[in-house]
């Protein structure tokens, strides 16, 4: 890539920062639903846990706003962010061994501190940093409410890592007993709708972003006519 076309990608990559946190809108979603002959025609070909989860999930919350050959996915749907079935399996043996197929997303703003000991829970747990995002990635929508809510009880100092552990091999064993476990039933906190973006701290040379800058105004110039960043 030429240097001046490195500068007018930085450019726009600045000037789309500043667009989507003073007005939002950085993330939308599909409101519309896929017809349900395409999603049956993609699942068919799924092996049988992908398969299992993708109806279970269909019929829990209705046809999938997206439908891929690799993923069918939801927005908004119940309590989650976005709910996304995957065709392909990941292998994990914590608490007993499954394949990892449905991962639910909710906003969620993990303090830096409880990082390594999430970690240390469930490696299914995935923390999305600078999106603000915390989601489960199990083989049913159980454990994944089930390891979500221990994950918040570890961030609030509730639990350490080990104790999560053995919290969430109860509530599961009781949750296939059919005996009462809460935890796996929904989410016991309260989840905001709103994102939570970390954008973390601006660290490159002043010279550079002045530069960038100067290319942002280029770039509204040229588009628009009108107004300068300063």
């Amino acid at each position: 890539m030429e240097q001046e076309e490195k500068w007018k990608t930085a450019a726009i990559s600045m000037a789309s920062d500043i667009k989507v946190q003073t007005f939002g809108g950085a993330e939308k979603i599909t409101q519309t639903v896929e017809d349900m002959e395409k999603v049956q025609t993609i699942i068919n070909n799924w092996n049988s846990m992908s398969k299992k989860s993708a109806n279970l999930t269909i019929e829990q919350y209705g046809p999938p706003n997206e439908a891929i050959p690799s993923r069918l996915i939801w927005y908004s749907n119940g309590p989650w962010k976005r709910t996304i079935v995957y065709r392909d399996e990941i292998p994990h043996d914590f608490p007993q061994p499954h394949t990892d197929v449905i991962e639910q997303v909710i906003n969620y703003k993990v303090p830096q501190e409880m990082f390594n000991e999430l970690a240390k829970f469930d490696g299914s747990i995935i923390v999305e940093k600078t999106k603000g995002e915390v989601s489960s990635r199990c083989d049913m929508e159980a454990a994944n409410f089930t390891a979500i809510n221990v994950m918040h009880d570890i961030c609030t100092g509730k639990l350490n890592a080990e104790e999560g552990r053995d919290l969430l091999c109860e509530v599961m064993s009781a949750h296939m007993m059919n005996k009462p476990a809460p935890y796996a039933e929904k989410l016991q906190f309260d989840v905001s709708k709103k994102e939570k973006y970390d954008t973390d701290v601006v660290m490159i040379a002043d010279e550079m972003v002045e530069q960038a800058i100067e290319k942002v105004n280029d770039i509204v110039d040229d588009s628009m006519g009108n107004g300068r960043y300063h």
